[in-house]
């Protein structure tokens, strides 16, 4: 099942979180710093990370106590279902320390953007010290929030665009881009979609799973296609791919990543493009990038096989 958006904001919001990130860059004097000093960001926003391991049972049940019941049955919540979690009146962050340490990286930053984004902080204050419940429609917002706020810090708002307009369009960009960076190859590879001014699609698909009457499968976790691309091809709809779909060879099988390969998409007109499709296998997800040829700035070697791609 394809997630739903988990950044999607309006203009205005978009922008009230973008320039509170860019005051904290400021206040951190981080801009020309690779990757990210997460620990002059913590100091600027004046929050810290727990070094106790939060989420190690007996440290939940000494964390506890003396909280209220709600505080109590909040963090427990929280630790049950997420890897971070912000504590609001003691401005602490607590995160997963069992997780790789790029996914720590955004994770930290996401919890700073609870606790620095200011109309956060005092609703969580207020939610975890009283006996009230925050309305999932503002948790889903703040989330989504905290999400663009740790997005720019972490790609230093234009500057990871603009470190991969100097390399070609090609899966293996972000995944260089993204030691630059010190972010997961996960979220460089969305970043690369959303920010690439030439038309490019990315599919993130959970791992291969077998069925009982379809064979093997692999669901669509989610679908990242660049502004370019949505405005000449539209978004796919994509749930599923099993062998008889037009990009199941592009799937590596047995490897982590298969070379480009040439097929036909069809663009909102229903005019076709000859494409490339290249992926690449995290091991937690499958990452394929799709660009149509004409979006190419420099000479690639594509497997010379055809299938066609139904937008």
């Amino acid at each position: 099942m394809i997630r739903p958006d988990d950044s999607r904001l309006d203009p205005a919001d978009l922008r009230a979180v973008e320039e509170q990130a860019r005051r904290l860059l400021d206040r951190a004097d981080a801009w020309n710093e690779f990757p990210v000093p997460v620990d002059d960001i913590l100091s600027a926003a004046k929050v810290h990370v727990d070094q106790t391991g939060a989420f190690d049972p007996a440290t939940i049940i000494s964390y506890v106590k003396g909280k209220t019941a709600d505080t109590r049955a909040l963090v427990k919540t929280a630790i049950s279902k997420v890897f971070g979690v912000y504590d609001a009146t003691a401005a602490v962050i607590h995160i997963d320390d069992t997780l790789v340490e790029a996914k720590q990286t955004f994770l930290k930053l996401h919890e700073v953007g609870h606790h620095d984004l200011p109309w956060h902080r005092k609703v969580f204050r207020f939610f975890q010290d009283c006996r009230k419940t925050l309305d999932p429609t503002v948790a889903d917002q703040f989330e989504r929030e905290a999400n663009n706020f740790a997005r720019f810090l972490l790609f230093k708002d234009r500057a990871f665009a603009e470190n991969a307009a100097d390399f070609p369009l090609e899966i293996k960009t972000p995944m260089t881009l993204a030691k630059r960076f010190g972010a997961s190859v996960y979220a460089s590879v969305r970043e690369y979609a959303r920010t690439n001014p030439s038309p490019c699609l990315v599919l993130v698909l959970n791992g291969l799973e077998a069925t009982e009457d379809a064979g093997p499968r692999a669901t669509v976790r989610r679908i990242e296609p660049s502004p370019s691309f949505l405005a000449r091809f539209g978004r796919p709809s994509i749930e599923a791919m099993t062998p008889d779909h037009p990009l199941w060879p592009v799937i590596p099988i047995g490897r982590r990543m298969t070379r480009p390969m040439s097929l036909s998409f069809t663009d909102a007109n229903g005019q076709p493009h000859e494409c490339v499709a290249e992926a690449f296998d995290t091991t937690y997800n499958i990452l394929i990038l799709l660009y149509p040829v004409s979006a190419l700035n420099t000479t690639r070697v594509i497997v010379p096989s055809v299938v066609n791609l139904p937008s």
